[in-house]
């Protein structure tokens, strides 16, 4: 008579056989896999996103994203004039404020907005929103309302073209600059 493997165990052992081993290894290795598989697919975007940037100053913080121009008309063609703008790519831009101050020369408290525009060939309108969380303009006219001011600017034309969108703090300005165009707002604290 032939034994079996298991069957030369004593029967009084705790001991797990070889083939019950194996089989929950297995299923603990499947079970991590699709665990890991889901958590990396849902915590990637769908999309490409362009590179992030943020602007801190003593009394300010600008958080954005910085899209490339790649040989394209940006302000009047990709974004149509007189069209609500994100003011970068993704999410949409914040501004914080640390203390009270002016903002286009209007009085702004304390606090982190969304940071709006309209862009025109001549002038943009500047908008700060109280609605965070926004993706891109998308749901801009639900929250049209949570503006807190609107600022007109000119549009200053650059000779040469700037690649990648940036937005600056020289001086007392609050600069927002890509391909040709640049708008300059006056920040006071």
């Amino acid at each position: 008579m032939r034994l079996k493997n298991y069957e030369c165990l004593p029967a009084n052992t705790n001991t797990l056989s070889l083939s019950g081993a194996h089989s929950f290894f297995q299923k603990f290795l499947l079970f991590f896999c699709v665990a890991f598989i889901g958590l990396s697919a849902s915590a990637q975007p769908n999309h490409a996103k362009s590179p992030h940037d943020t602007l801190k100053t003593k009394d300010l913080t600008v958080t954005y994203g910085r899209p490339y121009k790649k040989g394209r008309d940006i302000f009047g063609k990709l974004e149509p004039y007189g069209k609500v703008y994100r003011v970068g790519a993704d999410e949409a831009t914040t501004i914080t404020f640390v203390k009270n101050g002016t903002f286009g020369g209007k009085p702004i408290k304390a606090g982190t907005y969304t940071l709006f525009a309209i862009p025109n060939e001549k002038e943009w309108t500047v908008i700060l929103n109280s609605q965070l969380g926004q993706w891109g303009a998308f749901k801009y006219d639900q929250y049209r309302d949570k503006d807190v001011l609107q600022v007109t600017v000119p549009v200053t034309t650059l000779s040469a073209p700037v690649e990648q969108l940036t937005i600056a703090a020289p001086g007392k300005d609050l600069t927002i600059t890509w391909d040709k165009t640049q708008v300059a707002v006056p920040v006071s604290f």
